[in-house]
């Protein structure tokens, strides 16, 4: 019961798996969550237990009220405690549509992924958090919010994603002023181009961007790249500064002329 324990939604593969290592490396257990079936992620579980750390899978959709609860509820049975809460898990649209002509199914699907699922899970997260402060003096919690440079840089053609990044980086914001009080910090983590399965389908495009400088730092993001970032913050290394935004994007939103 000395070790701290992270709760990583979408930790099964790309930016979360990379979340999920860096912390196994710093001696967290772990409650990784997603949507797959048990047998296919049984790898990559064994790779993170292999870390030294106890290592749990838990399965459910965050963007569904009863998987919520039931992952709330599992973290508390497996592990009977919970430092840090990462909201990863996301969605991209199924297909890229103009701002003219995208359907409300996927602006739907991807607020409700994207910002209630890790807004209401948050809510459950911290009553807890609290719960366990208010226990022992010597607790020390923290909630991560993963979001995009979308939530600040306009695509028309994926603009429901932009939205619910957005909504993110604003729900980080409220929950960092409301939690502040009671000493749990909540930070954004917001990643510029990463090289991921998601964004594999516009690996050239970006490949070209790049190229031309786009990014300024002259490369692909990795999922290490962000999971050392939330590690730091998960750590507690980066104190005094709940609301904080850190970008990993390479300077690639930075302003220039």
């Amino acid at each position: 019961m000395t070790r701290r324990v992270a709760l990583v939604t979408g930790g099964t593969r790309g930016i979360g798996l990379g979340i999920a290592r860096a912390l196994v490396g710093k001696g967290f257990d772990l409650a990784v969550n997603g949507v797959r079936e048990d047998a296919a992620v049984a790898g990559v579980i064994e790779e993170l237990k292999a870390a030294g750390g106890e290592v749990h899978y838990i399965r459910g959709g965050v963007g569904e009220r009863d998987d919520r609860e039931r992952i709330v509820r599992e973290v508390r049975h497996r592990l009977g405690r919970l430092h840090v809460l990462v909201n990863n898990a996301g969605v991209a649209p199924e297909e890229r549509a103009d701002l003219l002509e995208a359907g409300e199914e996927s602006f739907d699907r991807l607020l409700r992924i994207n910002l209630k699922g890790p807004h209401f899970l948050t809510q459950a997260v911290a009553r807890w958090m609290i719960e366990q402060k208010e226990a022992s003096a010597d607790y020390a919690g923290c909630i991560v919010n993963v979001t995009s440079i979308s939530a600040v840089v306009a695509s028309p053609d994926r603009g429901e994603y932009c939205v619910s990044k957005a909504g993110l980086a604003m729900a980080s914001r409220l929950w960092a002023v409301r939690l502040a009080d009671v000493g749990i910090p909540v930070y954004e983590v917001r990643p510029g181009i990463i090289r991921t399965d998601m964004t594999a389908g516009v690996a050239g495009k970006y490949d070209a961007l790049i190229e031309d400088g786009l990014v300024p730092e002259g490369r692909w993001g990795t999922p290490e790249d962000v999971g050392r970032a939330v590690a730091a913050l998960a750590l507690g290394e980066v104190p005094y500064a709940t609301g904080s935004v850190l970008v990993v994007d390479g300077g690639l939103t930075l302003p220039r002329l």
